[in-house]
């Protein structure tokens, strides 16, 4: 069976980098494992022999990973970014979750008279989206600087209301910040 996307040929600076990642001990194994692929495939192997040798299940990916190098070198053999699970919420529904939080709640309609995650959760829900879950509210919600205080509501961290004599005010810690990264 012929391939549809040969490798090409190799520089002599790629085949001493592939040789010695192919030996190397102290690699990660999947990089160890791509390289010995694509060494199979440039000593003249087929895809599904260069996967047998290399430890991989198909072909297939062979054939995807030498497509890999053939665009981009070296770098092919690192995970490709942008693998995984997408982001489900866009930044227009994430507005809408801190519009929601900022909303003094209704005590009838959200039965409650201060927003906690489930609350939140049910309003949101009612607004238009279904799916919501309480983690993704609480992630928006530290993101944007907000963290859930004592008084049982949201609150963006370093601020605080401080009684004076004429009046209450909003003060603000300059050293939130610093102290925000040592507590992560």
């Amino acid at each position: 069976m012929q391939q549809k996307e040969p490798l090409r040929a190799l520089s002599v600076q790629e085949e001493r980098e592939l040789q010695r990642v192919v030996k190397a001990t102290s690699e990660r194994v999947d990089v160890v494992q791509r390289a010995k692929a694509l060494w199979a495939v440039n000593s003249g192997q087929a895809y599904t022999q260069a996967a047998r040798e290399a430890g991989l299940k198909s072909g297939d990916s062979v054939s995807q990973l030498v497509g890999r190098f053939n665009q981009k070198g070296l770098a092919a053999l690192v995970i490709a970014p942008g693998r995984g699970r997408k982001e489900t919420y866009r930044p227009q529904q994430r507005r809408q979750i801190l519009q929601e939080v900022q909303r003094e709640p209704e005590r009838k309609a959200d039965q409650t008279a201060s927003w906690s995650l489930s609350r939140l959760q049910r309003a949101l829900r009612r607004s238009g989206l279904p799916r919501l879950g309480r983690e993704t509210i609480r992630l928006t919600l530290h993101e944007a600087g907000m963290s859930y205080q004592r008084t049982r509501s949201w609150v963006h961290t370093g601020y605080a209301l401080r009684k004076r004599k004429g009046g209450t005010v909003t003060t603000y810690d300059p050293q939130t910040p610093g102290k925000k990264a040592s507590v992560q």
